[in-house]
Parts: structure tokens; sequence; C-alpha cells
């Protein structure tokens, strides 16, 4: 065995031993808890723009475009736009890899990947922010609800050519919402690729954590997602994720396509 088999059977080992200790889980989800009581998540900046998002999950998303190398990501739920960067920058360093790789120079302002995001509300001064963003060239934004036949419909026809297609769900976190996006953009989801379903976390929680939101234990992501995957066997969750991470907004939320 070569010493960097070595090293991923070691990691192996490790990630389906985690599965297995329900003390390190449980202590994952008081931590989880605790620190999304007191707004931990608000915490960070990617490359200059607010993101809602654990730094656990933005190393998932790095791994995941670097494993799957799509040209479209497509995104439900805007706010201040830093996921929109973090994956529109992700898809740079590909364009960036691709050329150092075929000895080739290109430039930086044209790529053919892009990243759609869509939101029933861009806020002005975040549609500033993100369009005078260097990354501002690989991301179209689409204001509307993301459930809606007209949203629905042009963000389809945007995605028409694109060979490796991802998908990020985070917006409306209520079952029925996120069943509707689900229905909308997972058959867009190339073989082999993710569509991540964010906040499935919400059914962990105590009842009435978000009691200023619409959404609760029972009527969340993770309901939408156990639901919807019955009749979608051609997605499986990947466990390995989750098993990796322990600290995640997204549990059995990480969706493959096979």
């Amino acid at each position: 065995m070569t010493p960097q088999e070595q090293f991923a059977a070691e990691r192996q080992e490790r990630l389906a031993a985690y599965a297995q200790d329900t003390e390190f889980k449980d202590l994952s989800r008081q931590w989880l808890q605790q620190s999304m009581h007191k707004k931990y998540v608000y915490n960070y900046d990617w490359l200059g723009r607010p993101i809602i998002q654990y730094p656990q999950d933005m190393v998932a998303i790095q791994e995941l475009v670097w494993t799957v190398r799509p040209d479209l990501i497509i995104e439900t739920g805007i706010a201040h736009g830093g996921s929109l960067i973090l994956s529109a920058s992700m898809l740079a360093m590909l364009d960036m890899c691709d050329a150092i790789e075929a000895g080739t120079t290109i430039d930086p302002r044209q790529s053919s990947r892009k990243v759609i995001g869509i939101d029933i509300d861009i806020r002005e001064h975040n549609r500033a922010a993100i369009e005078a963003h260097p990354m501002a060239s690989r991301i179209q934004m689409f204001q509307g609800s993301s459930i809606g036949a007209e949203v629905v419909k042009q963000v389809h026809d945007a995605a028409k050519g694109y060979q490796k297609v991802m998908v990020f769900l985070d917006s409306m976190h209520t079952h029925d919402h996120v069943l509707g996006e689900l229905d909308a953009y997972a058959p867009l989801v190339s073989k082999g690729s993710y569509c991540v379903v964010f906040d499935t976390f919400v059914d962990d929680m105590p009842p009435k954590f978000f009691a200023d939101r619409p959404w609760d234990v029972g009527n969340n992501p993770k309901t939408a997602t156990r639901q919807w995957l019955k009749s979608h066997p051609d997605f499986k969750v990947d466990p390995a994720m989750e098993s990796r991470l322990m600290v995640t907004v997204a549990p059995e939320g990480f969706l493959k396509r096979d």
C-alpha cells in the first residue's frame, strides 16, 4: 500500500468510526445548536461578501466543486451574495487550473462556467455589491420566487447547454417550498453531481427554536428531502460528507445523483 493509499484508508476508517460515535455526534449537535443561538453563522465573509454558512460547509462545497468540476452551479437564496461569490471563485479556480494543466492563457473575465442565483427579493445594495465584485462576470441573477413558473422556466432556459450542473437550495426552508425547489431544479443535476439541501438541521433542533420563522420541526428541508427521495431513486444521501464534517447545517442534505 502506498503512503497515499494508507492515508486514504485511515481517513475512511476514521469517518466510519465517527458515524457510530454517538457521543461525538451529540456534542456536535449541541455545539451547532448553541452556535446557531448565538448567530455564529453570520460571522464570515467570502472574498469580501458576507456568507451565511459554517466554515465546515464552505469547505464541503470546495471539495464537491473540485471533485465534480461543474460548469454551472444553480443557487436558490442570495442574501448578501457571499455564497454566489464562493461558487464563482471556485469556478474561476477551475478555469485557472484547466489553463495551467493545458499550458494555455485565459482572459479571467471570460468563462464558459457560470453561477445562477435566485432570490425573491434581491436588495439593491446587495445587487450593487455583487455586480461590482471581480467575480461578477460569472454570475447571473434572477429575482422572483424560486418555485414560480416564470422563474423556473428562465433558469431552465439559462441552463441549456451546460454539461455538469450542481444545485444548492438555501432559500425558504418550509417543507412545501423545498419540495417545490427539488422538483424544479434537482432534475438539472448531472449524473455524479450533487444537489445540496441546506438547513436540514432544523428538524434536529428543539421545537420553536426558530420562533420568528415559518419552518420548524416537522416542517423543514429535511422532511421535504426525505419525502422527495422516496420517488427519486437516482438520488441518494452521501453519508460520507456528513460524517466528515460532523458540524453541518445540511445533515442528510448532500444528495448525489447516480
